[in-house]
């Protein structure tokens, strides 16, 4: 049996617009009455974002002052996660079809998120994903969970996983951060890095996943070819 976590944000779902919305709002709410204020573009945010520029420093480009972007930075964070701003997060371009080409190949699909159960669940009704998933394939954070960071919680939530999955002969785990290529190592999972997601290639490349690809599609294709290769 060969066996696919996915990441959810990054690989299925293009988050860009909802953090570029929560960006604007933050320097909305910070900026002083009458303070000049330098808001980037979307294409200039998510290409800091992408690159790990950190929160101060976007908000210190953006016009800030210091304390101000620290200001901006904690709220940021505070709301980017929330509901109201979840809804506008939509699929990648080809991530449902290459879903289904799995679905198809009889690969068992898992998700592995960092997001909590009501973030997963808001997108899975919005966006009828449950097909995909059923609930014993999904994994992601509780409600109350107490983040420690993505780098430490992820492994922990593979983990998790591996322990109470049946054993596959293939294992892969297809994500967009450096958390999804430390989890699969830590676990000696094959990592598969895309670039539809929140970090750019040099920021992949710096933990040495197995591959790169553009999306989940080529990721996908990627999983199949090398199913057939080993099959021969």
């Amino acid at each position: 049996m060969i066996r696919v976590f996915t990441d959810f944000d990054g690989p299925i779902m293009n988050v860009s617009e909802r953090y570029y919305r929560v960006y604007q709002f933050c320097l909305k709410e910070i900026q002083r009455p009458n303070q000049p204020i330098l808001p980037m573009s979307k294409a200039e945010f998510w290409q800091c974002k992408r690159g790990r520029v950190p929160e101060i420093i976007i908000g210190i480009r953006s016009g800030l002052d210091p304390s101000q972007a620290e200001a901006f930075a904690q709220l940021r964070r505070q709301t980017v996660h929330t509901l109201p701003y979840l809804v506008h997060d939509q699929p990648v371009p080809g991530a449902i079809d290459a879903l289904e080409k799995l679905q198809q190949a009889g690969i068992d699909l898992a998700v592995m998120t960092m997001r909590r159960v009501r973030e997963l669940d808001e997108a899975f009704s919005r966006l009828d994903l449950e097909q995909f998933f059923p609930p014993n394939r999904r994994y992601c954070l509780s409600n109350d969970y107490v983040k420690t960071g993505d780098t430490k919680d992820k492994p922990l939530l593979m983990a998790k996983a591996l322990k109470k999955l049946p054993a596959a002969s293939d294992v892969w785990m297809i994500g967009d951060t450096e958390a999804d290529i430390v989890a699969a190592k830590t676990h000696g999972i094959k990592a598969i890095g895309v670039l539809s997601g929140i970090r750019d290639r040099t920021q992949l490349n710096l933990y040495e996943p197995d591959f790169i690809v553009n999306n989940l599609t080529e990721a996908v294709d990627l999983v199949l070819d090398t199913a057939l290769l080993q099959a021969v």
